[in-house]
């Protein structure tokens, strides 16, 4: 019974990303989770155990810190006030890739692109410039952004808490396949959309826009850090920062530090978090409105429903059958796999089911590969990462639509780049002596 509800649970988590399903991934992995529990495949006490409680309280953490962050205004203004002093289609594209990946690197990329899109969008039109180069080249730079740090996206929490390495040693070896990869994905979008981009100089945000202002409904144009112009944004009245951007600091730090202070990542999140609706001026019920409990919710449900099989020994077969080997073949397969796997569940769900397969061998290697293919993966199509679904959601929105094919288009060359990339930098790093 536990193998039939794995089954149906992640064949409906695909079939969610089909059009005119109207069943969400987390609606169906609950229906799982509770079908594991209420067939008898597992104890209520087993399900509860089967949850990583470290994972949900990383994120539960940061999401309350980025959502203070937004409540201030902070990531608002700081997108705008970087686009805004772009002089040419080519030097825009430049900024996007690198504020969204750098953004993405230390906070979560689905509330990186959430944000940023309208912003882009309408820098985009005020400077008449076609936004599609751009949104493309956003969504793909938060997934690659997002690859370097165990904070970048979900599927790099769960690798991060698993694999026991320490916040700064992840996100030194898998640094230089985010940076390698953003050049990469510069220079195909350079390529491909050289006419839109072509040199010479554009327009300056118009006054009327200045510093942000009226280019996010709701976020920059309503928050009070867009009334003082580019040095506002950043320092509101006497000068001080607001609470929020402090404790975004220290949480950087409380993560770096790991491994001198034996905090761990998560506890250092959740700590954040509570600074955060203690301190900020903000109700808490408006933070906790900033936190995606679906997203929670998924993550629970997979926990659960993976347990099960688990625990009736149904992937050890796969351990035996698929050959993942700490060695360049045995790394270039699993590259392979997250390439498959991720255009079919997503890269959170194989993520997830990969977790156990991998966890026997304990190896660093292979720890960051899967990290790095199942979320450098995601760019392949539309639909390979939940960031490119918000940018295009958010995009259509205003007005751009983004349809498979053009993703397809950028998403091809650049994600069969990066997974090369990836492979061979993460080689070399072992020939280094660094894995």
């Amino acid at each position: 019974m536990a193998l039939v509800i794995f089954i149906v649970t992640f064949l409906g988590v695909a079939l969610t990303r089909l059009p005119k399903v109207t069943l969400d991934r987390p609606v169906v992995a609950f229906l799982g989770a509770v079908a594991m529990v209420v067939t008898g495949a597992l104890t209520f006490d087993a399900a509860i155990a089967a949850i990583d409680w470290d994972t949900i309280a990383l994120l539960l953490g940061m999401m309350l810190v980025i959502a203070g962050l937004q409540r201030d205004g902070y990531t608002q203004a700081l997108a705008a006030l970087c686009l805004e002093h772009a002089r040419s289609p080519r030097a825009l594209l430049v900024i996007v890739v690198a504020v969204t990946g750098i953004a993405s690197a230390f906070l979560v990329n689905d509330a990186v692109v959430l944000v940023f899109t309208p912003i882009v969008v309408a820098h985009c039109r005020s400077r008449g410039l076609n936004p599609l180069p751009f949104l493309l080249a956003e969504a793909m730079a938060s997934n690659i952004g997002g690859a370097a740090t165990i904070t970048g996206n979900p599927q790099n929490v769960l690798v991060g808490l698993k694999s026991g390495m320490s916040y700064g040693a992840f996100m030194f070896r898998l640094l230089p396949v985010a940076v390698l990869s953003s050049l990469a994905l510069v220079a195909a979008t350079f390529w491909l959309y050289r006419k839109e981009l072509k040199a010479g100089e554009i327009p300056p945000t118009p006054p009327s826009a200045g510093s942000g202002q009226a280019l996010y409904k709701g976020g920059i144009a309503s928050s009070p850090l867009s009334q003082r112009g580019a040095r506002g944004d950043f320092l509101p009245r006497g000068g001080f920062p607001k609470p929020s951007i402090l404790i975004l600091a220290l949480v950087l730090a409380g993560f770096l530090s790991t491994r001198w202070t034996g905090l761990t990542v998560p506890l250092v999140a959740v700590a954040g978090g509570g600074l955060m609706l203690v301190v900020a001026r903000h109700s808490p019920r408006e933070l906790f409105s900033g936190v995606d409990w679906l997203l929670l919710v998924f993550f629970g449900g997979l926990f659960v429903v993976i347990g099960g099989i688990v625990g009736h020994g149904y992937l050890d077969w796969a351990v035996d059958a698929v050959p993942i080997t700490q060695d360049l073949p045995g790394l270039a397969l699993l590259h392979g796999i997250s390439l498959a796997l991720s255009q079919i569940v997503s890269n959170v769900p194989y993520t997830v089911l990969m977790l156990p397969v991998l966890e026997p061998q304990a190896s660093d290697l292979l720890w960051l590969g899967l990290a790095s293919s199942a979320t450098l993966a995601g760019n392949l199509t539309l639909v390979g990462a939940v960031a490119n679904l918000i940018v295009a959601e958010q995009a259509r929105k205003d007005g751009v639509v983004i349809t498979f094919r053009q993703f397809l288009r950028l998403g091809l060359p650049v994600t069969l780049a990066t997974l090369l990339i990836s492979l061979l930098a993460l080689w070399a790093e072992r020939l280094l002596g660094w894995l």
